[in-house]
């Protein structure tokens, strides 16, 4: 920008550029098995509305034109039969957010920390969040009759302790609602947890999973934790990318890239980027 300012000054032509606001959210984790925790969102950054972790707005990026810029979307970890897989990172050009922490799986088992930490279970600790992307999981000291396990983190707000043995499973930490397609939208809802004698925790809201669910798709949602001893746990939702640029512009979404670019509303166009890794462009 500074380079183009003293261009200006000296007559020279200035290279043409587009200004792209971003919402860019990793996979969500799995869940651990075996009445195991509920697995942490992906990580959240983004320039309108709010952010993740309760960090200040992103600022958008000034792009050149007709030039390529790297997109990634994270996919969501997959359940197993032991500790839930940590969620894969999602990417803009500079912008790289978090794959969320995985939930433990039983008992003792180990937390992921990511974009946002995945529960624990009793015995075991929690996972941690990264700054400015999303808050912990939840920490279980629940003992006998339930063993009831912590819910992963969110991107709005940290999972709930779980302390008392009739407790059940707690709940996912809440994602951000942010409005960069036109609407209000909430992403990045941490995995509830799990419960080896009573009842599941409920998912945080943005595609947060309850008990026994995967997160849900495009919005790096947490898996639910495990509500059976000796079950498998439940996979993250994949993660998003999302555009926004001025609707005089139009994007290239390249080849390894699943996406589609929206009609002009409000001055803006938007590219929602679902799947894959590719290159994109605008014009």
């Amino acid at each position: 920008m500074l380079g183009n300012i003293v261009a200006g000054l000296y007559g020279i032509p200035t290279p043409p550029e587009v200004i792209v606001d971003y919402l860019v959210v990793a996979g969500g984790a799995a869940s651990g098995r075996g009445s195991g925790a509920g697995g942490g969102a992906g990580g959240l950054r983004c320039t309108v509305t709010a952010t993740g972790g309760g960090g200040s707005l992103e600022s958008a990026l000034t792009l050149a034109l007709n030039t390529s810029y790297t997109v990634t979307v994270g996919a969501g970890g997959a359940g197993g039969a032991g500790d839930g897989a940590n969620g894969s990172n999602s990417v803009f050009s500079t912008i790289t957010s978090t794959g969320g922490g995985g939930g433990a799986s039983n008992f003792a088992g180990t937390s992921g920390n990511g974009g946002s930490g995945g529960g624990g279970v009793p015995g075991g600790g929690f996972g941690t969040g990264t700054a400015n992307q999303g808050f912990n999981g939840a920490s279980s000291t629940s003992g006998s009759p339930n063993f009831s396990t912590g819910g992963g983190g969110g991107a709005g707000v940290a999972a709930a302790n779980v302390t008392s043995g009739s407790a059940p499973g707690g709940n996912g930490g809440n994602g951000v609602a942010t409005s960069i397609t036109g609407s209000s939208v909430t992403y990045g809802g941490g995995g509830a947890g799990g419960s080896f004698g009573g009842a599941g925790g409920t998912g945080g809201t943005g595609g947060g999973g309850n008990a026994d669910t995967n997160g849900d798709a495009n919005t790096g949602g947490g898996a639910g934790g495990d509500m059976a001893n000796g079950g498998a746990g439940s996979n993250g939702g994949s993660g998003v990318v999302i555009l926004r640029y001025s609707d005089s512009k139009t994007i290239t979404i390249g080849a390894g890239l699943t996406g589609t670019e929206s009609a002009a509303s409000g001055g803006y166009k938007r590219a929602t980027i679902t799947a894959g890794t590719g290159n994109v462009s605008w014009a």
